[in-house]
């Protein structure tokens, strides 16, 4: 097992219980709650988060990883997210602005049933 996949095994209960709640994390909260630190926590929760994805899109799940984001990109996930989500053929889109923001709407209320929908 890859420590990309292993540490994406540690990550999914913490996600799955924000997702329940219909809660965001940060990256650096994902961390923090992982026990990942330095260095590169941040780095490597990405990694791992992107192994996620394949993994939920391999299975037909909605993508966990939505339920994080950026402290710096107005409620949106990293550049990443939109690149992984474009090369799994789920989205065709710029990696911000309103197509960005939409998309990652809806597949935050996928992963987050209790959530309110999108407008």
């Amino acid at each position: 097992m890859t420590d990309s996949a292993a540490l994406a095994d540690r990550l999914r209960p913490i996600l799955e219980d924000a997702a329940r709640r219909g809660a965001t994390l940060t990256y650096l909260e994902l961390a923090t709650a992982a026990g990942v630190g330095p260095p590169r926590a941040i780095h490597r929760v990405t990694h791992a988060l992107e192994h996620l994805m394949r993994a939920d899109h391999a299975a037909g799940r909605p993508l966990l990883a939505a339920v994080v984001v950026s402290a710096k990109r107005g409620g949106l996930p990293a550049p990443g997210f939109f690149r992984l989500a474009a090369e799994l053929g789920l989205y065709f889109g710029p990696e911000h602005g309103d197509q960005a923001a939409l998309f990652h709407a809806m597949e935050l209320q996928r992963a987050c049933p209790s959530r309110e929908p999108p407008a």
